[in-house]
């Protein structure tokens, strides 16, 4: 039974006159930081300013590189080949490591973003490319991924730390797979409904499927959206119901 787990957000993914979520807020609950490097949002000023938020914090920081897609979020499949993934995640670690050594301080972790997290999950041939990417900036990074995932095996087969992921406020399929934002059903808003999901997988490891299929999880790390409408009032209260549950949030110690 697992009585610790790490919360983290997806984060400066502002840009240019563009505000996304409200990053300052959302830090006080999270232990994790997944910043955006650029491709999908996120800007120099943005990063420089959200790694030094994070700190002031105490929070990790992490990578958050995506598929070159700015208009779409990074959230359009875009079709990319294992050597193209390997570059754009190596360009993007790289830019958030300098923004980070300038005030001090390492990256601890990696989470790839919207189609390509999703993308990855099931494609051996990317999710090995965004591995290696990982492991030859810095042996020592934590890849975040989707729990039981194709990224998850890829990690561990070059001997890189992972930590399955699981989140508050995405409904799942039977295979474990995130239901598609596209369909009805994909984003839970209910915050007790959110609560019930996240205590089950972190002290079950189990997640009921929309259509009512028991899932075997592992629950190492935890994701909240800072950029839904509620994402303050989720934030706080599931970081308060895990507390009440004696479930530890702390930061994963680095590979």
């Amino acid at each position: 039974m697992t009585t610790r787990i790490d919360m983290n957000c997806d984060m400066g993914e502002s840009y240019g006159a563009w505000t996304m979520g409200n990053d300052a807020a959302v830090l006080q609950f999270v232990s994790s930081a997944n910043i955006a490097c650029g491709f999908h949002g996120g800007d120099p000023a943005t990063m420089r300013k959200t790694v030094a938020a994070a700190l002031a914090r105490g929070v990790a920081l992490g990578a958050h590189p995506s598929l070159q897609d700015l208009a779409g979020f990074g959230r359009r499949i875009i079709q990319i080949s294992p050597d193209e993934a390997y570059d754009i995640v190596v360009y993007q670690i790289g830019a958030l490591a300098g923004v980070a050594a300038s005030q001090g301080a390492r990256l601890h972790h990696v989470k790839a973003h919207g189609a390509l997290y999703n993308m990855a999950a099931k494609d051996e041939g990317l999710a090995r490319a965004i591995c290696q990417a990982v492991k030859d900036v810095d042996a020592s990074l934590i890849l975040y991924g989707l729990a039981g995932s194709k990224l998850i095996d890829a990690a561990r087969a070059i001997g890189l730390a992972a930590a399955n992921e699981v989140f508050a406020d995405r409904s799942y399929q039977d295979d474990g797979s995130l239901t598609p934002r596209s369909r009805a059903g994909a984003m839970i808003e209910d915050l007790d409904q959110a609560v019930a999901q996240v205590v089950r997988m972190v002290r079950e490891g189990k997640v009921r499927s929309v259509d009512g299929k028991d899932v075997a999880v592992q629950a190492d790390t935890l994701c909240i959206h800072g950029d839904q409408p509620n994402a303050l009032i989720f934030a706080d209260g599931i970081r308060k119901a895990l507390e009440q549950a004696g479930i530890e949030v702390r930061t994963p110690p680095r590979g």
